[in-house]
C-alpha cells in the first residue's frame, strides 16, 4: 500500500488518536474512547485503508 496521508492529515490523526486514548484513561469519556488507537496507529503509518478503497489521497506527492 501506497501512503495517502498527508501531512496536516497525520498530524491531525495523532493528535485525535492521543486525545481520545487519554480521555478513556481519565474515564472521562469512557471505554469507546479507546477506539483512538485507529486514528493514531494511521497517523503513524500514514495509510488509511478507507481512503484506498474510495480513492482519495491527502498526500501531496506525485503517484
Amino acid at each position: 500500500m501506497k501512503i495517502n496521508e498527508g501531512s496536516i492529515d497525520r498530524g491531525l490523526r495523532i493528535i485525535a488518536g492521543i486525545a481520545l486514548i487519554a480521555l478513556a484513561f481519565t474515564g472521562t469519556i469512557g471505554k469507546w474512547g479507546y477506539v483512538g488507537i485507529v486514528p493514531l496507529f494511521t497517523g503513524i503509518i500514514g495509510i488509511c485503508p478507507a481512503y484506498s478503497i474510495f480513492g482519495i489521497n491527502t498526500c501531496p506527492l506525485k503517484k
